[in-house]
């Protein structure tokens, strides 16, 4: 079932007998104050939260939202509205999300700005997916979707399929000119589209077995580029250019010179795989998600040697934990360099190599508000103390551990640590102060505990503490409290 949060994805029936305009309307109000030391905020302080957070390391803020869940009938509508004050943060007034979904049978329309998360991957206890992760703001889309799984005619009962269509526009054309100045390398207006099918082989009463495949594919296009030399250009966004991003295609007269000899937009996106076995009270499901930039590894071209591999487990109940996630990926290889030597030792230029992930040269970067609309153990732009607008590092291997348990009916935690090894990018190295290629690497980790007291329905109050070491984000300490109501 795709990932949303628990108001936005709701589609239990809520037992009202009228299906008025605010009959079963839900509400949440939370506040937060994040204190630290160090350069910045602590990255688990401030990653995975649909851009409601901020790496300044001294933040706060208060956010109230009204959510109308979907009833379980053939048609049905819902809504939400969540507002946000903040200190500190990139946006003093924030609209975290304002959308309404009509469903009819298994279709539903998504209109507006809508909290998602990534595919296939555990939201409190995995780092997050490669090309999607719910660490950026909502971006605004109208999103024709099957949500859940639905059963495929005359397989017996097997097959399920799910997916998604969507477009969208980019929100962050003003803060962008904020970040880097006027005159800085920027866009303004950029379009967003995406796309995805999951399908999923499951009979429980046959055989203990899920297994879950698909492909998610994202692009920006459209909008306008703000050169340094005071120079721009606007790329096209006639209704032809609508159905090139749907079906990838060249770029016409109208777009740059390499979207014309490549694909138009900045097109990237990433296969999925997933397996579940359960056996009484446990759940073992191991997943692999490949990440591309351009149509070469699409089309599978050259071997998968970059990716992300994750084992998720589920225990049976007790009192120390419930579940673990443990995840490894590495970005190194990016379909190789630009220059390689032949057997003679001779250097020729392999045209297909450094694709650069979540880096492009029209778009600037796969990040929405200055964070990366992936995972965030790729140091988010937002960071640049240069104020540029790319990933000065996507060539890393990372080492992640999520777990969480319940110690007691109104207690709960979540640990996770992380380890990253960073080398630059191909065209621009990290090096040392006698120019050799050199390493960086960072740890971070959370440790947060959640008080959910029985005779206070609906209220929530967690504490948090994290920290990262290192040079990539420097060394920070950080705790949080924060505060919750949802009824």
């Amino acid at each position: 079932m795709m990932a949303t949060s628990s108001y936005a994805q709701s589609s239990q029936a809520i037992g009202e007998d009228s299906a008025s305009l605010f009959s079963g309307v839900k509400y949440k109000i939370e506040g937060g104050v994040n204190v630290g030391k160090g350069q910045n905020s602590p990255l688990w302080l401030n990653a995975n939260k649909q851009g409601l957070s901020s790496i300044n390391k001294d933040n706060g803020y208060v956010a109230a939202g009204i959510f109308k869940p979907m009833l379980a009938t053939n048609f049905a509508y819902g809504y939400g509205l969540e507002l946000a004050g903040a200190y500190n943060f990139t946006s003093d007034v924030i609209v975290q999300q304002a959308y309404v979904d009509l469903r009819y049978h298994g279709l539903q329309l998504s209109m507006g700005s809508k909290e998602r998360y990534g595919e296939l991957v555990n939201q409190q206890l995995s780092s997050g997916g490669l090309s999607f992760s719910g660490n950026a703001r909502p971006i605004p889309q109208i999103r024709v979707e099957l949500p859940e799984y639905i059963t495929v005619p005359y397989t017996n009962g097997w097959l399920g399929v799910r997916g998604h269509l969507a477009y969208g526009w980019f929100t962050d054309g003003n803060w962008q000119k904020s970040f880097v100045g006027a005159k800085g390398n920027r866009t303004s207006g950029v379009l967003y589209h995406s796309k995805a099918l999951y399908l999923k082989i499951e009979k429980p009463e046959v055989l203990p077995l899920r297994f879950e495949c698909g492909l998610q594919m994202e692009c920006q296009f459209g909008g306008t580029r703000y050169y340094s030399d005071g120079t721009k250009f606007s790329m096209p966004e006639r209704l032809k250019d609508y159905l090139k991003v749907l079906v990838p295609m060249h770029g016409g007269s109208g777009a740059t010179e390499s979207d014309q000899e490549n694909i138009e937009g900045n097109m990237l996106g990433s296969y999925h795989f997933s397996l579940s076995y359960k056996v009484k009270d446990w759940e073992i499901r191991p997943y692999y998600e490949h990440y591309f930039e351009d149509q070469s590894m699409l089309s599978m071209k050259y071997k998968w040697r970059d990716g992300l591999i994750g084992l998720d487990l589920t225990f049976p109940q007790n009192r120390l934990i419930n579940s673990l996630v443990a995840e490894y990926f590495g970005s190194m290889d990016q379909s190789g360099p630009f220059y390689r030597k032949d057997k003679n030792g001779n250097t020729y230029i392999h045209m297909a190599g450094n694709d650069n992930y979540y880096n492009n040269g029209f778009y600037q970067s796969w990040s929405h508000w200055g964070m990366a609309i992936g995972n965030p153990l790729f140091m988010s732009p937002i960071y640049n103390k240069d104020h540029s607008l790319s990933f000065h590092s996507n060539r890393m291997t990372a080492r992640h551990i999520g777990i969480s348990g319940n110690p007691t009916n109104e207690l709960s935690y979540r640990f996770l640590l992380s380890y990253t090894r960073n080398w630059g990018t191909y065209s621009s190295p990290y090096k040392g102060e006698n120019g050799n290629d050199i390493v960086i690497t960072d740890t971070s980790t959370l440790f947060e505990l959640t008080f959910s007291p029985h005779k206070l329905s609906g209220w929530s109050f967690v504490a948090s503490a994290a920290t990262d070491r290192g040079d990539m984000l420097g060394n920070n300490t950080g705790v949080m409290l924060t505060v919750k109501l949802k009824r």
